[in-house]
């Protein structure tokens, strides 16, 4: 079964010093990753386009492949692209949540390529994005198994003993909710470049009706979505890796649960304005309801306060793309996809407000 690459020749405005890299990686790899690595070979870079945010290539070093991920060139909101820190939670992670990927190397030296940056182990398998892949395309059956999959996934990961793994030093979870509502607030003041009356209004909405805290907070990875996990080619119902987690921390897990349904809301009616994972409207993806059962038949959690935490959700999305949209509209970006994002931020809103008013 063929299907598109992956990845991309890099993208002119987000090259690196290459030369530098491969110097650096010389150096170092072979005592990173063992026994019968080869640094003597050529370094080849390939870029994955998908996301956002992080900048994430793919280097062929030493007969092997390695993905590195960077922050976005130019300024950056404060705390925001730590790769330092998500190295270090996948370092504490891997061991006990495999399905986080092995990280292999972290630089710290901005003058190697301009920032901070890491190299972790790169996993193969499919990921679902605007379109399906072949293995589930017209395949109802095989998207419950993936729907299934996915929330089991989840629950496996909240399912993970932040202090018998040590792993309680990632994060503070007493007030996390709080600090999230507060922070992803402040973000949006300082992003703003519009007025965007459903966005101020929300504010307010969620700082009054905020969660208790959790008698059970557990590792949360901050961005649960489709397209931050990977299925198995060869078995879509069952995960292979799970990405992205620069936002992770330890606090309240229906966070997550908030998240991976704010995905599922938004495209529920077909609207093709946002793509983030507009597929899982088709005959076969889990419903909301579907998603909330699984999770909750696997954790035993209350789940009756879920509206809360995807309208905050939603909110945070929108923010999230609002940063990206400021950062374009001040030229520290020209990737041609950010142009439309002030009119996704809008939509989300929307959908936010619609979402608060229903809870």
């Amino acid at each position: 079964m063929t299907r598109p690459s992956e990845t991309r020749p890099v993208r002119a405005s987000e090259q690196l010093d290459w030369e530098s890299l491969a110097g650096y990686l010389r150096a170092r790899l072979p005592e990173v990753v063992g026994e019968g690595f080869d640094a003597a070979g050529p370094l080849t870079v390939e870029q994955f386009p998908g996301g956002h945010s992080n900048l994430t290539y793919l280097l062929h070093f030493g007969g092997r492949e390695f993905v590195m991920r960077r922050p976005p060139f130019g300024p950056v909101a404060p705390k925001a692209h730590d790769m330092a820190r998500e190295f270090r939670i996948l370092e504490a992670l891997h061991p006990v949540f495999p399905l986080a990927p092995r990280p292999f190397l972290l630089c710290e030296e901005t003058e190697v390529v301009g920032s901070v940056f890491y190299l972790m182990e790169r996993r193969r398998g499919l990921v679902v994005r605007a379109e399906e892949p072949p293995e589930l395309e017209g395949r109802p059956a095989e998207r419950r198994r993936a729907s299934a999959a996915l929330a089991d996934a989840l629950a496996d990961l909240h399912a993970v003993d932040v202090r018998a793994h040590g792993l309680d030093s990632l994060g503070k979870p007493a007030g996390f909710v709080e600090r999230q509502a507060r922070g992803w607030a402040e973000r949006w003041r300082r992003s703003q470049t519009d007025e965007l009356a459903e966005m101020d209004a929300l504010v307010p909405w969620l700082s009054e009706r905020l969660p208790p805290d959790p008698t059970r907070p557990t590792l949360v990875h901050g961005d649960y979505k489709l397209d931050n996990v990977m299925l198995d080619a060869g078995d879509v119902g069952r995960v292979v890796g799970v990405f992205d987690w620069e936002m992770s921390a330890v606090g309240d897990p229906l966070v997550d649960l908030g998240i991976l349904l704010g995905y599922w809301v938004h495209t529920a009616t077909g609207d093709r304005r946002d793509t983030v994972s507009a597929v899982t409207n088709r005959e076969g993806w889990y419903t909301r309801e579907e998603l909330l059962e699984r999770y909750g038949a696997r954790t035993g959690r209350d789940l009756s306060n879920v509206g809360f935490y995807e309208v905050f959700a939603v909110f945070k999305l929108a923010v999230v793309l609002q940063q990206i949209f400021f950062r374009y509209r001040r030229g520290q970006t020209d990737d041609p996809r950010f142009a439309g994002l002030g009119e996704r931020v809008s939509w989300l809103a929307h959908i936010a407000a619609e979402l608060a008013e229903k809870t």
